[in-house]
């Protein structure tokens, strides 16, 4: 029994195809890229044989499906790699959101209340909970003793809103609160200034 030219193209374009796929998940530098060229080509080759009168036109129809198969095969393989044991092993598991946010003290001031101690245009400083820090608005000034919520903490950067009713505590007015740079040195506990040389 004879196989015909016909069915040796197809079983060149197969391993062709198989080859391919091969590549991407077993990388050896490029061996069997060069050995997928050869089926594929040898498939287009044999195909032109196939008769003298449309063996030229299967080998054009060969080497157009050669184009458009091995893009998508590389493509589709790519796409399922990460998927499979192989892949999963070689790259490791993906990072998470928290994996890759920088470990930052200040992420769980996240929504609490703080109370505006300095004009904010748009910087200043923020009390919360006793401590003091710099903050930036979200584009509107804020005048000091105003309650803010921290919206978002990014980079070197806490952003600050001021904050609407119902999140402001109810023990305290705005009113009653100074701006921090009215208030003498000796009430803020920072050491003298002067010379202790002169």
């Amino acid at each position: 029994m004879v196989i015909p030219d016909l069915a040796w193209a197809i079983l060149l374009m197969v391993l062709g195809c198989a080859l391919v796929v091969l590549e991407v998940f077993i990388p050896t530098g490029g061996l069997i890229s060069i050995l997928s060229g050869v089926a594929f080509i040898g498939s287009i080759v044999i195909a032109s044989w196939e008769s003298p009168t449309t063996g030229p036109l299967t080998g054009l129809t060969f080497a157009g499906i050669t184009v458009i198969v091995v893009p998508v095969l590389i493509a589709a393989a790519f796409k399922y790699w990460p998927r499979t044991p192989m892949g999963r092993a070689f790259l490791g598991e993906p990072l998470t959101d928290a994996d890759v946010q920088l470990k930052d003290p200040r992420r769980a001031l996240l929504g609490r209340v703080g109370i505006a101690r300095s004009k904010m245009l748009p910087s200043g400083a923020v009390e919360i909970d006793g401590q003091v820090i710099d903050a930036i608005t979200q584009g509107v000034p804020i005048e000091p003793g105003t309650y803010v919520v921290i919206t978002e903490v990014r980079a070197n950067r806490v952003v600050v809103r001021p904050a609407s009713k119902d999140q402001r505590p109810g023990n305290q007015s705005p009113q009653e609160i100074k701006d921090i740079l009215d208030q003498p040195i000796d009430e803020l506990g920072l050491e003298s200034l002067e010379d202790p040389m002169a």
